[in-house]
């Protein structure tokens, strides 16, 4: 049977678990995990689905593996023709990389999709209005999640580490469970309209995601906005404006909540129509949450309307912890964690509660992540940092001696300021990929000597390993000092300030799970 052309009404939860999608054709742009959660959920629910990717099936193993069984088609490769698939589609829905206007979309992908787009209908479209629909899938996501309450982070750097601790400080509310989503961990949208009624469901939005973006949200975090993913945006503004949409989005009576400390977060500050809760690394502004005396405390900040109302509870003089018992490193940990404070507060969340879990909390996977700390040495695995700010917040958080492991594809940022923070921060550096030579470049300019070079991860940790020895040799305690396992004279960090894709296809992490291998693989004289 023919279905009837579908309307966006289809896309609701509500009309999916009665079977609007029963016998529609379905393509599913972008075969990474999101593509892959997108296409088993359309399949999920009686969906006719063809998954596109611009890549060869060979580096798409999980995709071919997954649907190895035939229930989804796939089209992968260069010459897979996008046309002919989309002649046919009752509904495109695309991942966040393949979005028109992002130059980074080949043009044999582009040119098609952009000749469905004028066809399509999308997701500011009546309702009411029948297909062909486009849409994104964190868009989609959003709108399975129904009425449930949302809140969306984003910002330069700190998303992962501040959206893991918010959902973590959620969670203390066993009534009403916690769900983390978008651009961290498992992708939504196969379990959006099974969670319970009461979740309180927190998405990190990075600036892919947000540009096809419509569905409004409860709460927006911002942690900073700095400069990165030039190379997509084009400009500083033109990245500044997509970051803004996050703040446009949030529904009528929500709280936008903003980094005081960062001037271009600041400027978002009371845009109308939201109440603005702001935090800072000093003593707090009415309604907000700052830093007096050593503690974290908050001056009147409002609860959410749709978490009780009112003013949300304190401690005595407004005091939620102290910062000493932040186990995170660096300073810029501190105003994650405000934000993080800021959102367990207005969601009514305790504050002993809120307390227990900051002190409990050690970070996540490839952000100033510890792995092990091997004769003297400290290995951590900061492979989030491809952007200059987040790098000079790596270095900054480790006492000499520091060995920066660092390279990767160019992402078009400007690097010129990072140079002499290196240099001056740090011992010496092993650098790698295509960036090597212009990093070597300035971080000799800058005054470093000890610089080496290495092919691969496993190359890049035996020689940062090395070099950090060769700068213990020359220190006045004894390399070969009796030390306990977890005491580290030294540190070799992974922050790698370009991309990774000179050297990975896979999503992101693969770089950071090479360290993390590399580092448990060294030789046994290393681990003395």
């Amino acid at each position: 049977m023919v279905p009837a052309a579908l309307s966006l009404a289809d896309l609701e939860p509500n009309a999916v678990a009665g079977g609007s999608l029963r016998n529609a054709n379905v393509v599913v742009l972008g075969a990474g995990r999101t593509g892959q959660a997108v296409a088993a959920f359309a399949v999920a629910h009686g969906a006719h689905v063809t998954l596109h990717d611009s890549a060869e099936a060979n580096t798409l193993a999980a995709a071919v593996d997954q649907f190895s069984d035939g229930s989804v088609a796939l089209a992968f490769g260069a010459a897979a023709d996008l046309a002919p698939l989309l002649a046919t589609a009752d509904l495109v829905v695309h991942s966040p990389a393949v979005t028109l206007g992002f130059p980074t979309v080949k043009s044999h992908v582009a040119k098609p999709l952009a000749e469905y787009a004028e066809r399509a209908i999308g997701p500011t479209s009546d309702l009411a209005l029948k297909g062909p629909i486009l849409i994104s899938e964190p868009e989609w996501t959003i709108r399975l999640l129904g009425a449930r309450w949302r809140v969306g982070i984003t910002g330069t750097k700190g998303k992962t580490t501040t959206s893991n601790l918010i959902a973590q400080i959620l969670a203390a509310d066993t009534v009403h469970p916690a769900e983390l989503g978008g651009n961290n961990g498992a992708p939504l949208i196969g379990k959006a309209m099974d969670l319970s009624r009461d979740a309180r469901v927190v998405l990190e939005l990075s600036e892919l995601q947000l540009p096809s973006l419509h569905s409004s949200i409860d709460v927006a975090v911002y942690t900073n906005i700095t400069v990165d993913h030039l190379d997509r945006h084009g400009t500083v503004d033109g990245y500044r404006k997509v970051k803004r949409i996050l703040a446009d989005r949030v529904a009528e009576g929500g709280l936008l909540i903003v980094n005081l400390d960062d001037p271009v977060t600041a400027s978002l500050a009371g845009i109308g129509r939201v109440t603005t809760i702001g935090y800072r690394r000093e003593r707090p502004v009415p309604g907000g949450v700052g830093v007096v005396d050593g503690w974290i405390v908050a001056a009147g900040v409002p609860r959410s309307a749709r978490c009780g109302g009112g003013i949300a509870a304190t401690g005595p003089g407004g005091r939620i912890l102290p910062v000493d018992e932040i186990a995170l490193p660096g300073e810029h940990s501190i105003s994650n964690v405000l934000a993080a404070v800021s959102v367990g507060l207005v969601a009514g969340i305790a504050p002993d509660a809120i307390r227990s879990v900051v002190a409990a909390f050690r970070g996540v996977a490839h952000r100033l992540e510890t792995i092990a700390v091997l004769d003297g040495i400290r290995y951590v695995n900061d492979a989030q940092a491809t952007q200059p700010d987040a790098v000079a917040a790596a270095v900054t958080s480790f006492r000499k001696p520091l060995v920066l492991l660092a390279g990767g594809r160019s992402k078009g940022l400007d690097l010129r300021e990072l140079a002499p923070i290196v240099a001056r921060q740090c011992s010496g550096a092993v650098l790698f990929g295509e960036l090597a030579d212009e990093l070597e470049a300035m971080f000799r300019a800058s005054g470093m000597t000890e610089i080496d070079r290495a092919s691969s991860i496993p190359d890049a940790v035996a020689r940062g390993g090395a070099l950090a020895r060769k700068i213990l040799s020359t220190s006045e305690v004894s390399p070969n000092a009796t030390l306990h396992e977890s005491e580290a004279r030294a540190t070799v960090l992974l922050s790698p300030i370009g991309s990774s894709f000179d050297m990975f296809n896979n999503p992101f992490g693969a770089r950071g799970e090479a360290f993390r291998e590399a580092v448990h693989a060294l030789p046994a004289e290393e681990r003395r």
